[in-house]
Parts: structure tokens; C-alpha cells; sequence
């Protein structure tokens, strides 16, 4: 009986011994799989993390191309509103230096001195018939530079001032716009055609002469001869130039 309780014994010890040592490893097997997934399982995170790390980097690339469609950051505005007042400033300095360059006013009336030419080749050739000139000549008489150009107004007007003709422009293009210092003179030409005849003509008695652009006048005696009267003729032979 004893040596039969005593085999049971060992059996059972022996059974113990391998159970717990089946348990034993299975549990270092679980302990090792659950190990491996938490191993597994961090560096999917951070590649997950390196991913989207990567996309938001691209993110930005992507804001680029798609330009007003994207919605930049706050950095990106910071940006857009510095190159935006970049421009800004830019375009204020270019207008200001072109302000600076455009900045000779036209010529006044007010500061002009106008008087015919009567020294040498600039009087009239009366016996010309028809095929003469006179000259004009305008003088900046301020104390500032001044730019004039273009065709001046041109009334011949009678002694009593009952008759005024206005002369015509001719087909010639302006010479641009002429920059007087103080001082400094430019003139423009009448053709005219003078007659000795004591019938059809036209006796001018002063020259009202009116700067390109302006509104008042300057007045002049008429130290010519009578004109051919061609008030009413639509391409008469007494007319004016442009300035220069």
C-alpha cells in the first residue's frame, strides 16, 4: 500500500511539476506576444506620426498651388500682407518720382510776355502776295519754369472791335510740349496773305493771342498791312502754326 501511495505521490508531484511548467511557458509565450505587439505597435505610431508630419509639409506645398483657394496660415497672411505692402510701397515711390519728374507746370497766361518779331527775316514781305509770314514770340516772364506746346488761339480783331476772325489751324502736327526756363522764349508763326487792294481786305487792328490751354488773352497792336479777306473761306490763306 505504501509503495503504491508512494508511486501516486511521485506521479502527481511529477504532473504538478509538468503542469506548472506548462504554465510556466505559457505564459512567457503570452508575455512575449504581448511584448511584440507593444514593440510592433509604438513604431506604427510613429510612422504614423512621420506620415503625417510629412502630409502637413506637403500641406503647404499644396496651399501654394492652389493659390486663393487655400487657406493659408497665419504665417503665410503675415507674408502675403508683407509683400502686399512691399508692392505698395513700391508703387508709392514710383508715383512719387514720377510725380517729381511731371511736376513743371503748363504755362500760364499770367506769366507770359507775348510781342510780334520784327527784326530782320521775321517781317512780313509785303509784296509777297499772299505767300508771307509773321512771327510770335512768347516769353516765360515767371520766376518758375513752365512747359507749353500746341496751337494758340488766334482773333484778329478791328479798330473799333466790331469784326473778329479766328484764325484757323493748319495741318501741321504739334512739336510736343517746350520747356521755358525763366527768360527763355519760343515763338509760333501766322502765314498770312497781305494785300495792297482796296477792296475785299480785312484791316486788322490788334492780335489777341490765347496760350495753349488757358482761358485769358494777350493783346497785341497789329503792326501789318490789310489782309486779303478770307473770313468765310474754308481753307483761307491766313492762318496759325503750332508752337515751336
Amino acid at each position: 500500500m505504501r509503495s503504491n501511495t508512494t508511486a501516486r505521490t511521485a506521479r502527481r508531484r511529477t504532473l504538478r511539476i509538468a503542469a506548472a511548467a506548462l504554465t510556466a511557458a505559457a505564459g512567457l509565450s503570452l508575455t512575449a506576444c504581448s511584448g511584440s505587439d507593444i514593440t510592433e505597435t509604438k513604431p506604427a505610431a510613429h510612422a504614423d506620426t512621420g506620415k503625417a508630419a510629412a502630409e502637413s509639409s506637403g500641406a503647404g506645398s499644396a496651399t501654394g498651388e492652389q493659390g486663393a483657394d487655400a487657406q493659408p496660415g497665419p504665417g503665410a497672411k503675415d507674408g502675403a500682407k508683407a509683400g502686399a505692402s512691399g508692392k505698395q510701397s513700391g508703387g508709392a515711390q514710383a508715383a512719387a518720382g514720377g510725380g517729381a519728374g511731371s511736376s513743371v507746370e503748363r504755362c500760364h497766361t499770367s506769366g507770359l510776355k507775348a510781342a510780334f518779331a520784327t527784326g530782320g527775316d521775321a517781317v512780313p514781305d509785303p509784296d509777297a502776295d499772299g505767300a508771307t509770314s509773321t512771327s510770335i514770340v512768347l516769353t516765360n516772364k515767371g520766376g518758375s519754369t513752365c512747359k507749353i506746346g500746341g496751337f494758340p488761339g488766334v482773333d484778329l480783331k478791328t479798330e473799333n472791335g466790331g469784326g473778329v476772325w479766328s484764325l484757323q489751324r493748319s495741318s501741321a502736327k504739334s512739336h510736343g510740349a517746350i520747356t521755358l526756363k525763366p527768360g527763355d522764349s519760343t515763338d509760333f508763326t501766322i502765314n498770312l496773305a497781305l494785300t495792297k487792294e482796296e477792296e475785299g481786305f480785312w484791316q486788322p487792328a490788334f492780335a489777341v493771342v490765347t496760350p495753349p490751354n488757358e482761358t485769358t488773352s494777350l493783346t497785341l497792336d497789329w503792326p501789318w498791312g490789310a489782309l486779303v479777306d478770307q473770313r468765310g473761306a474754308t481753307r483761307p490763306a491766313t492762318f496759325v502754326n503750332p508752337i515751336g
